[in-house]
């Protein structure tokens, strides 16, 4: 073996133990996994299969947006909580002067947060087609998981962008006070065609709605705007937060 392929094992290998040590971390803190999976999945049963108004299409639309709802919590909140209040013990300092890579850190919040994105999906996935009656074809059903896992990156940055920014006593509440209008404003808990024509507006300034829109497309019951522009939106929204992340870190580091 060479020594280039023994260090690609090797950082493989590092990032796969970072990322089940993240899991097993959580999976032990079931105040941050249980209502992570199960808020979603409640409000989807509650608005979208038992109180829907319009059993025809409500059910497959909500399911959409309540999986945008899903995914974007736990990419805030594992990097954006879970840095700050990281950072606030010293132990984000003490990763930092370690020997594991920089990286590590980074890749396995990603992995988590993809990990929480596909059981959040299948589950709403698995309602939807039994209580909702949602029927699609195979293709649509894998098309839009693989949309929410990948549409969950964003989000990462956003949520690391402000778990350097945040202190760790106030990062839960901020951070709720962002997700929960955001989601609200994005469409996904009514239609956004059900709001006022303001708030139909205000919805294009958010990531949330534009993936929401990606998969929404899919099934024919989008809001409009092309696929180029929600995709360009959420990598815009990407590189922004990417960069100052980035630039926060070593800010933070020289200081």
């Amino acid at each position: 073996m060479s020594t280039l392929t023994a260090n690609k094992v090797s950082l493989f290998r590092i990032f796969f133990m970072e990322s089940k040590a993240e899991l097993q971390r959580l999976i032990r803190t079931p105040a941050f996994s249980l209502p992570t999976i199960l808020f979603p999945v409640m409000f989807y049963v509650f608005f979208g299969v038992v109180f829907s108004k319009n059993p025809s299409s409500a059910p497959t639309y909500l399911m959409i947006t309540y999986c945008v709802f899903g995914i974007v919590g736990p990419a805030l909140f594992s990097f954006g909580v879970g840095i700050a209040v990281e950072r606030g013990q010293g132990w984000f300092h003490l990763k930092e002067v370690s020997p594991m890579p920089a990286s590590a850190y980074i890749v396995s919040r990603i992995v988590l947060s993809a990990i929480f994105a596909v059981i959040i999906v299948l589950i709403l996935f698995m309602i939807g087609a039994t209580l909702g009656n949602v029927e699609l074809p195979l293709i649509k059903w894998l098309s839009l998981a693989g949309i929410f896992v990948f549409g969950s990156l964003p989000f990462c940055a956003i949520g690391m962008t402000l778990g350097l920014y945040l202190k760790a006593n106030s990062a839960a509440a901020i951070i709720n006070l962002i997700y929960l209008p955001m989601s609200f404003l994005s469409g996904l808990w009514i239609p956004i065609n059900m709001m006022p024509k303001a708030l139909q507006e205000i919805a294009n300034v958010f990531p949330p709605y534009h993936l929401a829109q990606l998969g929404l497309k899919i099934i024919d019951m989008d809001a409009g705007g092309s696929i180029i522009k929600h995709i360009s939106i959420l990598v815009l929204y990407s590189l922004v937060f990417s960069y100052l992340a980035i630039k926060t870190y070593y800010r933070k580091n020289k200081s």
